[in-house]
């Protein structure tokens, strides 16, 4: 059998072995001395300690680890003992992190568009089924909550805002290599460590708080879904996604799998206040809303809903409600 060259290893390292583009991103972005380097940065060690890993002088191994850091393909971890460096994890961390580098290699944006329209929709059905729980959150818009509901903080933007000691805005990763929808691109909000990460390596612009308020405004004005970690805990990434480039709702729209759950609110319409315009069946990603009845009223798919709330932000008459679906606490997987 023929051996796998280092690139089609390093495939196989992050779960994409079957891919016949992702080795070829390996390619575009590396030499096989840095493709050496990464398939020893697992477990994360020193620079020391991965040039003898490689079988590199330690000062190779020392000039290659920037340039693959701005890269998005190494990572530090910084312990009390030092920097500790380990490469890219998975698929998803590899299309987030090297989509918005700074200066990106000739060709590698075109190759993850070729994977995202051939590969991504049989990886990520085939991927999520062994997830224990959905990876992201959809987090409702900063639209008026029924009074009576609690709008807990891991799932407000404006209390992860407040609560964030650093933020950050980078481009959208999605956009970045697709980008035909028109939509913003640099309006991925990234906040502390996250925001740490993309200030160092450059692909992240600091805003204040007042500025993130007004960039998730803007979203919400454009008809962008607030989209964060699936996790009982203030997120480090508000990601700010559209209906076709964001390649989180592949499986939403197919069935397959899980990886994207709905908020803990659903739409529900007030009959005798709709006027049938249909701008919320526009507005949604979903198809979570159709016309129906003798008064062309709009009517909810509660089981498509996401609870995303951009239906509510052009209803006009207030025809549009955000109620809680679930009253318990929303305790994600």
């Amino acid at each position: 059998m023929q051996e796998r060259s280092v690139f089609e290893q390093l495939a196989d390292q992050i779960g994409a072995g079957t891919s016949k583009i992702i080795p070829r991103i390996f390619a575009a972005l590396t030499d096989e001395d840095e493709a050496r380097l990464l398939l020893a940065a697992s477990p994360p060690a020193c620079a020391a300690d991965l040039a003898e890993r490689c079988g590199l002088a330690p000062a190779v191994v020392e000039s290659m680890i920037d340039p693959l850091f701005r890269k998005g393909l190494l990572f530090k971890s910084h312990k009390p003992d030092g920097v500790r460096y380990y490469r890219v994890k998975h698929p998803l961390q590899f299309h987030d992190s090297t989509a918005v580098a700074v200066d990106p290699v000739p060709g590698m944006l075109a190759l993850w568009k070729e994977f995202m329209d051939t590969e991504w929709a049989g990886f990520i059905g085939e991927f999520s089924q062994l997830l224990p729980g959905e990876v992201l959150r959809v987090i409702p818009v900063n639209v008026t909550i029924e009074p009576d509901a609690q709008v807990l903080a891991f799932e407000d933007v404006r209390s992860m805002i407040d609560s964030a000691r650093n933020i950050a805005v980078t481009r959208c990763s999605c956009r970045a290599i697709d980008g035909a929808c028109g939509q913003p691109v640099e309006v991925c909000i990234q906040l502390d460590r996250a925001a740490d990460y993309g200030i160092e390596r450059g692909t992240g612009r600091a805003l204040s708080k007042t500025e993130a308020i007004e960039m998730l405004e803007m979203c919400e004005r454009k008809g962008l879904v607030h989209v964060t970690e699936n996790k009982q805990a203030l997120g480090m990434v508000i990601c700010n996604c559209c209906s076709d480039c964001c390649i989180n709702w592949t499986t939403i729209r197919t069935g397959v799998g899980k990886f994207a759950a709905p908020s803990r609110f659903r739409a529900e319409v007030i009959e005798d206040s709709c006027s049938g315009c249909e701008l919320c069946i526009d507005r949604c990603f979903f198809d979570a809303l159709a016309m129906s009845g003798d008064d062309n009223v709009a009517v909810v798919h509660t089981e498509k809903c996401m609870g995303c709330g951009l239906c509510k932000v052009v209803c006009e008459p207030g025809a549009i409600a955000m109620k809680v679906a679930r009253p318990e606490a929303f305790i994600p997987a």
